[in-house]
């Protein structure tokens, strides 16, 4: 076939796939209708899951890579999901941190995004029920958990109902001609830590100034002379600053996870992940004791982190992580043993584990 056969061919198909297009949002929306009677909420992380496993076995069958296909159908789902109901996404701002693009990465453009100054506004907003759900950061894999996000959960009543694992890419970015001009540098605390033998390196003598976020930090550089920030790509875009250098992180392997929550926790899929929160008895032994039941039901344990409870002196609380969902059998054997072990436990979310997103 020649060229001009070729792009008949194209949009003869694209005539047809936008017809299957509304043809999907047409029934999608009265899957929306059946959860709104039912009670459910509309987004389902448990169907997104089961989606995204069938395109991973799908996607070596043709000539486009896994990534590109996901993309392509968070769109879709994304455009669906707004036509059943207006969603709000309440994140930790303000637009264009890592925060915002890993929202954008789970529930694509075509959602409601509200910027909030702090973990606790995203917690109050998803309470109040201003947003649907909420993203926060959990923890980074070199800088570790975020203690914040821990602690909110203690008084809080909300659920984790699905986890965002993003990449992160840091940028250096500045309107001067080389990085000798640089003399101050804004970015986040964890992002100096997570570029510090980059700096030492490369820009040892440059002040670090801390920002309140990588976007923020973006604009002062972009409104200061003689000044740099370390973040995104789109927080370079949206200030009009020119990136002077690009994966300036001191690990390739950066990634933060991320969290997002509710007020429901979803149904149970093939590969779920349990998050709980735990104080225990001020005794000897009292740790392995709340361990034992791990233990004899065979779940594994992925994490467990202290957090000092505020209210008393050297009394904890652990948020642990677990494979499996509250629903599955052993898993429920296990909390209910556990419980009577300890002071307090309390189930934070059962939600489907995920793989790992890029920037």
């Amino acid at each position: 076939m020649d060229l001009s056969q070729l792009r008949k061919k194209i949009d003869e198909l694209d005539q047809k796939i936008i017809g299957l297009l509304n043809e999907r949002t047409e029934f999608a929306r009265e899957v929306g209708k059946k959860k709104t009677e039912a009670g459910k909420e509309i987004y389902a992380p448990e169907r997104e899951s089961e989606i995204y496993r069938k395109i991973d076995a799908l996607a070596g069958k043709g000539v486009l890579p896994k990534d590109a296909l996901k993309s392509i159908y968070r769109e879709i789902m994304s455009a669906a999901l707004a036509l059943e109901k207006p969603l709000a996404i309440a994140y930790l701002g303000p637009e264009a941190t890592f925060t915002h693009l890993a929202s954008l990465s789970k529930f694509g453009s075509s959602v409601e995004y509200r910027s909030c100054a702090s973990i606790g506004e995203v917690f109050r907003e998803v309470e109040q029920g201003r947003a649907d759900y909420g993203v926060i950061p959990i923890e980074n894999s070199i800088e570790g958990a975020v203690s914040h996000t821990l602690d909110m959960f203690i008084d809080s009543d909300l659920k984790i109902c699905s986890e965002i694992y993003f990449e992160i890419a840091h940028n250096l970015m500045s309107n001067v001609q080389n990085m000798k001009q640089i003399k101050r540098v804004y970015s986040k605390a964890e992002v100096f830590g997570q570029c510090r033998m980059w700096l030492e390196s490369h820009l040892h003598h440059a002040e670090l100034m801390e920002a309140s976020s990588t976007a923020a930090a973006a604009k002062r550089a972009a409104d200061e002379d003689g000044a740099a920030a370390i973040g995104s790509k789109l927080a370079a875009t949206l200030y009009n600053l020119p990136i002077l250098a690009e994966g300036v992180q001191d690990f390739s392997n950066n990634v933060t996870r991320f969290l997002v929550i509710a007020k429901q926790i979803p149904g149970r899929t093939k590969n779920d992940k349990t998050s709980i929160l735990v104080s225990i008895r001020d005794k000897v032994g009292a740790l392995y004791e709340m361990l034992l039941p791990i233990k004899k039901y065979r779940v594994n344990m992925t994490k467990i982190e202290s957090r000092p409870s505020k209210k008393k002196a050297w009394d904890y609380y652990f948020y642990i992580d677990l494979e499996g969902h509250v629903q599955d059998p052993c898993v429920r054997k296990m909390l209910s043993e556990m419980e009577k072990k300890v002071k307090f436990l309390k189930v934070l979310g059962s939600y489907p584990t995920v793989g790992k997103t890029k920037d």
